[in-house]
C-alpha cells in the first residue's frame, strides 16, 4: 500500500471513477493519505461524488507518471471519525481554508478489498492487494 500511496502522491493528480445509475463518472482528485493502515481519499458531502459513493461504493482510481500508471479498484468506505478527517486535513493544510474536520461537509473514504495494478508498456504488470 505504501508504494500505491507514494505513486499517487508523486503523480499529484489521479482520476476517480464512480457509477451513477448505469453511467460512469470520472473526475480529477489530489488527496491521498494513509491513516491507521488504510489508504484514504477526501471530498465534500455536498458533492455528487459523495452521493455516488454512498449509493455504490465500488470505485477505481487511475494515475500516470513517468511512463507508468496505476489503477486501484475496490470499495470506498466512508469514515465519519473526526480523527480520520483531521489526519487528512493535516496532510493537506491548503484544504483547511475550505474544510474543517467537524464542519459536517468534510468526508473521507478508505479503500476496502483494494487491488492496485501497476502497468507500463515496458514491464509486466505488478499487482498489490490491500
Amino acid at each position: 500500500m505504501q508504494k500505491v500511496f507514494d505513486f499517487l502522491k508523486d503523480a499529484e493528480t489521479y482520476y476517480l471513477a464512480t457509477v451513477e445509475g448505469d453511467q460512469p463518472r470520472v473526475r480529477p482528485f489530489g488527496t491521498v493519505n494513509i491513516f491507521e493502515g488504510k489508504l484514504y481519499i477526501q471530498t465534500g458531502k455536498v458533492k455528487d461524488v459523495s452521493k455516488q459513493l454512498h449509493a455504490n461504493p465500488k470505485a477505481e482510481i487511475c494515475a500516470f507518471k513517468d511512463g507508468q500508471w496505476v489503477r486501484v479498484a475496490g470499495k470506498l468506505i466512508a469514515d465519519d471519525r473526526i480523527e480520520a478527517k483531521q489526519a487528512m486535513l493535516d496532510a493537506y493544510p491548503m484544504l483547511q481554508g475550505m474544510y474543517k474536520a467537524d464542519d459536517g461537509n468534510t468526508e473521507v473514504f478508505y479503500f476496502e478489498d483494494a487491488k492496485a495494478t501497476f502497468s507500463s508498456f515496458t514491464a509486466p504488470p505488478e499487482v498489490i492487494k490491500f
